[in-house]
């Protein structure tokens, strides 16, 4: 066996010893705790990247525990969908560990040493739910990164507790779904690994168990990824989280349940199964498209910043949704099958990640939380509002940014589907119109109102102090501005950097999707 081969286990292994070795070092040390969680984040970052080409130029990687061939012991698969979404969640997980140095000494301060902790932790239950072939694993490190969460949120005290339980709730009863969901698939066929279900399953798609546990997938996991109208937990958990932990809670957290959701759809199931037994994506559809535009609706309403910034993911998560809804129902070689859904994944990771550390970085410097206390920051902030301005004109849709691309191939999706879902185009149009009237809201207020103290000297010579945020809060933020709009040109021009395009297609093919559907 290849080394690259182990890779999948060891990114868990490792992660979790970390979890222990930061809780133990940190006691003697606790600036330690910062240190070994980058460098493990870093260690499993390069790891993944070597596991996506791996994926890419040899093919799928198979990992049984144990020697135990599967379905008698777990299996860890690795194919071109997990292989993507590995790289975009520990990216991302990379870029709020640097990120949360400055801003965690800050903000929680005598809680570092469980703070890195628990955040390994988190990152240790996303990767497991990624890798893991087998659907109890699955629910097993959907729990832990679902702890993980309910802990972090819950550090900021005082309201964050009321924030944390509501989630810890609703989370709880979205994995009891899932878990009755496993059982009733185990109570017909006897076995919990993914490939064997998907063998055995064919000849029970009419029984009402098989389908009932469909049923207890789609609620369970639709109350992980906020989608409207299960989304209740979602604003105040966004809100009240340290800034690093609302980045992670909307960039991948709730994109790694919609890459569950997918994996027990096409994975577990199976095209033909959401087509003739239950064919609920048409409904899917049509509640992400409500979602989208109540989640706009309702973030026009918001004076909190972060508040403003979780009803968009409200929004957003309806248009991944209403791409994946659309995936059985088009066939064109490049926007065809999950392609779209895919893309707008890694695109609102990177958008929505910049978005909520800008927020976090105006709380850090001045305890600035609504819209209309950034009066004029832009002169004392402008690298920082800068960033927040290319992130937000990538959620408008702005070209060339990785937004417009986004809402183009969904759109481009709706018009091949056809039919009574071209009214979907008319819904992303308004959406758009509404994401405008929200940043613009902000954007205003921070380059075209005075700030406090400004107005008996606008005539003055003297410049505005710049007092920027740190550097290592600083250069993640612009990061994830600036790929806002490089990765949008690299959709646009239809380079396949690191297999972009050819790993959509193959997880397309992978499912019997896209162009690849009979």
């Amino acid at each position: 066996m290849l080394i690259v081969e182990h890779l999948p286990v060891l990114l868990i292994v490792i992660s979790m010893l970390a979890a222990f070795t930061i809780l133990i070092v940190g006691w003697w040390n606790k600036k330690t705790s910062f240190f070994i969680s980058f460098a493990t984040i870093l260690v499993q970052f390069v790891m993944s990247i070597f596991i996506l080409r791996h994926v890419m130029t040899v093919g799928t990687i198979y990992y049984w525990f144990g020697g135990w061939a599967p379905p008698w012991g777990i299996e860890y698969v690795i194919d071109a969908l997990n292989a993507y979404v590995l790289v975009i969640l520990l990216a991302l997980s990379l870029i709020c560990v640097t990120y949360s140095k400055r801003s965690i000494e800050h903000e929680l301060p005598d809680k570092i040493v469980s703070f890195y902790a628990l955040f390994q932790l988190l990152v240790t239950g996303l990767c497991g739910v990624t890798v893991t072939g087998d659907i109890f694993n699955m629910y097993v490190f959907v729990e832990i990164f679902s702890l993980a969460a309910y802990a972090l949120i819950a550090s900021r005290g005082k309201i964050a507790l009321k924030a944390s339980f509501t989630y810890l709730v609703l989370g709880a009863l979205g994995a009891c779904f899932f878990l009755l969901g496993i059982g009733f698939l185990y109570s017909v066929t006897g076995t919990l690994n993914m490939h064997d279900l998907s063998i055995l399953l064919p000849p029970l798609y009419g029984n009402r168990v098989v389908q009932a546990a469909f049923v207890f997938f789609t609620v369970g996991l639709c109350v992980k990824m906020a989608l409207f109208p299960v989304h209740t937990w979602l604003p105040d958990a966004h809100s009240f989280a340290p800034s690093e932990i609302s980045a992670m809670l909307s960039g991948i957290i709730i994109e790694v349940s919609t890459y569950a959701f997918i994996r027990v759809c096409f994975s577990v199931y199976s095209l033909e199964f959401i087509i003739e037994y239950v064919p609920i994506f048409d409904f899917l559809c049509l509640v992400a498209g409500l979602g989208i535009i109540i989640g706009s609706v309702l973030a026009i309403a918001q004076y909190n910043l972060k508040r403003m910034l979780a009803y968009s993911s409200v929004s957003q998560m309806g248009y991944i949704m209403l791409a994946v809804g659309l995936s059985v129902s088009t066939h064109h070689a490049l926007w065809g099958g999950l392609t779209p859904a895919l893309m707008h994944i890694l695109n609102h990771a990177l958008m929505k990640g910049c978005l909520f550390l800008v927020a976090g970085a105006f709380i850090y410097k001045a305890e600035l939380w609504n819209i209309s206390d950034l009066q004029g920051l832009a002169k004392k902030m402008p690298y920082t509002c800068a960033a927040f301005t290319l992130a937000a004109i990538s959620m408008i849709g702005v070209p060339p940014s990785v937004g417009f691309v986004s809402k183009v191939y969904i759109i481009l999706a709706c018009l091949d589907a056809g039919g009574w879902k071209i009214i979907f185009v008319a819904v992303l149009l308004l959406s758009t119109l509404l994401n405008l009237v929200y940043f613009w809201r902000v954007i205003e207020m921070m380059y075209m109102k005075r700030g406090e103290g400004e107005e008996g000297h606008s005539h003055s010579s003297s410049p505005v102090k710049v007092d920027e945020i740190p550097l290592s809060m600083l250069i993640p933020v612009l990061t994830l501005a600036i790929l806002c709009i490089v990765v949008g040109i690299i959709w646009l021009m239809e380079i396949p950097i690191i297999g972009s395009f050819p790993i959509l297609d193959r997880v397309n093919e992978l499912f019997g999707l896209g162009v690849y559907a009979p």
